[in-house]
C-alpha cells in the first residue's frame, strides 16, 4: 500500500479489510479493498473511508452472502448517508455540496472476485500466460470519465435535451464544464437542483435549473472468478494511471520482489511526472504540497497478491483477520509530501 500527497489535504483514502464480510462471526470471510479519490476536499471520501465497509457487512448479513447486490446497496446507502450530512451542514458549511469522491472496491470472497466503480481509478490483474511465462496485464474495472467517447455518448443518451451536457473546456472534455467524472459519491450540487443555488460558490452554480441528477452514483459492478494463474490485483487512483499504462504497471510489479511494490509504482509514476515537465525526480520530491498539485495528484495504490490455495478455500475458512487505512496523515503545513 502506498500514498503520495500533491494537494494541501489529501483527498484521497483508502483501506483493505480482511476476514469476516459480515457482522457475524460466522463470516462469509474475504478481502475488502477500497479506493475512494476525492475531488473539492477531504469530506466525501473520508465519509466513505469510515461507512461503506460498515453498510456492506450490514447487507452481507441480511443477505448472508456476498453478492453484486450487496455491493450496490452498500454505494447507495454510503452515497444517502452522505447527502443527509451535506443537508445538516447546508447552513453552516454549503460548499460541502460541492465534494465528492470516485470509489473503487474489490472483494474477494468464495473464489470470486467483485469489482465496484464510481468514477475514474482503476483495477487491473496481473495474469500469467503459462505458455510464454508473460504476465499480462487485464483491466477489470469499467471508468466513469467522459474523456472517454462511450461516457460522453451515455451522457447524451441519458441527456437528450441538454446539447451542453458535456463541454470541451480548455482541452478537457468536462460534464457541465465542471467535473471530468460522470458517476461519484457526493457532488451532490449536480444530483440534487435545491443545493445548486447560493450560498454555493459561483463557479459551481448552474444557469440553467436541472430536474434529473446530472451525475450517477451507480456503481458498475462486474464478477470475476479467480483463476490460479491469476498473479495480483493492482487498484490505484487515477492519478497513477495518468502516468502508467496496465501493462508497465503490472509488468513492475512482476519483475521486482513483492515487497515495496506499491511505493515502486508511486515512484516510477513520479518519475514519468518529472519526466513530462522536463525536471528530475529529485527535485520534484522538493516541491510543497499545494504546489505539487500542477505536477501530479495524489496517488494511493494497493497491490494485492493472489495465493490460489486461499483464494479457492470456501469463505468459511477463517484465516487471520487485518484492517488498514491509506491517508489519514494530518502534515503540518509546508512539510514535504511523503513518498
Amino acid at each position: 500500500m502506498a500514498v503520495v500527497q500533491a494537494n494541501n489535504l489529501l483527498e484521497d483514502q483508502s483501506q483493505i479489510e480482511s476476514g469476516s464480510l459480515s457482522t457475524l462471526e460466522s463470516g462469509p470471510y474475504g478481502t475488502f479493498v477500497g479506493i475512494y479519490d476525492g475531488h473539492g476536499g477531504p469530506e466525501t471520501s473520508r465519509y466513505i473511508n469510515d461507512h461503506l465497509f460498515q453498510h456492506l457487512k450490514r447487507f452481507t448479513t441480511e443477505q448472508q452472502s456476498m453478492s453484486v447486490d450487496v455491493i450496490k446497496k452498500a454505494y447507495q446507502a454510503t452515497e444517502d448517508g452522505f447527502f443527509s450530512l451535506v443537508t445538516k451542514q447546508w447552513p453552516i458549511n454549503p460548499q460541502i455540496a460541492a465534494v465528492g469522491s470516485c470509489c473503487l472496491v474489490g472483494v474477494v470472497c468464495n473464489g470470486t472476485l467483485y469489482i465496484a466503480n464510481v468514477g475514474d481509478s482503476r483495477a487491473v490483474l496481473g495474469r500469467l500466460v503459462k505458455a510464454t511465462g508473460e504476465v499480462l496485464a487485464i483491466q477489470l474495472s469499467s471508468e466513469h470519465n467522459v474523456a472517454i467517447e462511450s461516457v460522453r455518448q451515455e451522457m447524451h443518451s441519458l441527456h437528450p435535451d441538454d446539447s451542453h451536457i458535456v463541454v470541451l473546456k480548455h482541452n478537457v472534455w468536462r460534464v457541465k464544464g465542471l467535473i471530468q467524472i460522470s458517476r461519484s459519491i457526493g457532488d451532490v450540487y449536480l444530483k440534487k437542483a435545491e443545493f445548486n443555488r447560493e450560498p454555493l460558490y459561483q463557479k459551481f452554480r448552474l444557469r440553467q435549473p436541472f430536474r434529473m441528477p446530472i451525475l450517477s452514483s451507480e456503481p458498475s459492478v462486474s464478477m470475476h472468478e479467480l483463476q490460479p494463474h491469476d498473479q495480483f490485483l493492482i487498484f490505484a487512483s487515477d492519478g497513477l494511471w495518468e502516468h502508467l499504462s496496465n501493462q508497465v504497471a503490472v509488468d513492475i510489479v512482476q519483475n521486482h520482489p513483492r515487497n515495496g511494490s506499491a511505493r515502486r509504482l508511486v515512484k516510477v509514476a513520479l518519475q514519468e511526472a518529472a519526466k513530462k515537465r522536463e525536471m528530475r525526480y529529485s527535485d520534484l520530491k522538493k516541491i510543497d504540497r499545494g504546489v505539487r498539485r500542477h505536477f501530479h495528484d495524489d496517488i494511493t495504490v494497493i497491490v494485492v497478491f493472489l495465493d490460489s490455495n486461499l483464494v479457492s478455500r470456501a469463505s468459511s475458512a477463517k484465516g487471520p483477520s487485518l484492517s488498514l487505512r491509506g491517508g489519514g496523515i494530518k502534515l503540518p503545513a509546508k512539510t514535504k509530501a511523503p513518498c
